[in-house]
């Protein structure tokens, strides 16, 4: 990578530190069912014959109320006066908000199955999709869950390094996952991993985590972080031997082509781009529910990348992603 090379920079629209906003939009959400359940629910005439319920229904509300509560700001005040220590274990610090946040909804759900069919017998119908729906999110739950475990910080298997010593860039690190994945079979060469560290859904923006977790895996000789934005890298055209990226350029909004330009740009010739991204499917369906519908479909990523002057080496599902290895044609020879 060229020394002279230094961050300029970001634009604050083209990372994916804003595409979550409406963390604050479903909380405030979550916060006035959880009040709703409270105040109204064991108001109505099956709470007042069952103890069980008129108890239930404040409970639940209460869960619903706090939960929602901590996910959007209560969890930031709590840390702050408690001042936890640095972490001992690997973490990618993604916060309750997304790794419970649909086991919260589905509690929800399951709470209106429950009134429908006791209040309204008649639409049972509606209690039975409520039942549905609340199995979906737990299941959506599940796969959110895994976001935080060490173990899923893997990579599919495909030959993605080349040479004795690569120079590999991870576009968009976050806190980590995939940095630690290239570092266990990276036997030797650099990593540079960047991100904006804005991220609303990872703890401190991740850049405080990532060197917690470089520093408790061993690698923070090998690995140099740079702050910066994907679809302007600060970097000199073929400074890179590799380029890897997992879940970050589906965040990149109407900036995707510009991503796939500059990490095209960024790469030797004959070096591949391995890139993971959130596509529709029952997975995501499980986890965005109707917002799956709108991720960027297969097809459209293909197009993409080929219009960036990738060519497509292998394609595949990897923990419940769609993967892509790409590769940086070598020049053809002058006639």
């Amino acid at each position: 990578m060229s020394d002279h090379q230094h961050p300029h920079p970001p634009h604050r629209s083209a990372m994916h530190g804003g595409a979550h906003g409406h963390l604050w939009v479903v909380g405030v959400v979550g916060i006035a069912a959880g009040a709703a359940m409270m105040i109204f629910l064991p108001q109505l005439k099956i709470a007042s014959t069952s103890l069980l319920l008129f108890a239930g229904f404040h409970v639940v509300g209460g869960i619903v109320l706090l939960a929602s509560a901590w996910g959007i700001g209560l969890r930031g005040v709590v840390r702050r006066w408690l001042r936890p220590g640095p972490a001992d274990r690997i973490e990618f610090g993604w916060g309750p908000a997304w790794m419970n946040g649909l086991a919260i909804a589905a509690l929800v759900a399951l709470t209106v199955a429950v009134v429908v069919q006791l209040q309204f017998p008649t639409h049972w119908p509606l209690a039975f999709l409520a039942v549905a729906l609340a199995v979906v999110l737990l299941v959506g739950n599940l796969i959110m869950g895994g976001f935080r475990r060490p173990d899923q910080a893997v990579l599919p298997m495909v030959e993605l390094f080349q040479g004795e010593r690569p120079v590999i860039l991870d576009a968009g690190c976050g806190a980590g996952r995939t940095t630690l994945a290239v570092g266990k079979i990276l036997r030797q060469g650099h990593i540079v991993a960047v991100d904006r560290f804005d991220a609303g859904y990872i703890d401190e923006g991740g850049r405080a985590q990532l060197e917690r977790n470089l520093r408790l895996a061993g690698l923070e000789e090998r690995v140099t972080i740079e702050a910066a934005d994907l679809t302007a890298l600060p970097f000199a055209e073929g400074d890179f031997d590799a380029v890897v990226s997992t879940h970050v350029y589906d965040h990149l909004g109407t900036g995707k082509q510009a991503g796939l330009d500059e990490a095209y740009r960024v790469l030797k010739p004959g070096g591949r781009f391995l890139m993971a991204v959130w596509t529709p499917g029952w997975s995501m369906f499980a986890v965005g529910n109707l917002l799956s519908f709108f991720l960027t479909s297969k097809a459209a990523w293909r197009s993409m990348v080929e219009k960036a002057g990738f060519k497509r080496l292998d394609e595949g599902a990897f923990n419940n992603a769609w993967y892509l290895l790409l590769e940086k044609p070598q020049p053809t020879p002058a006639a």
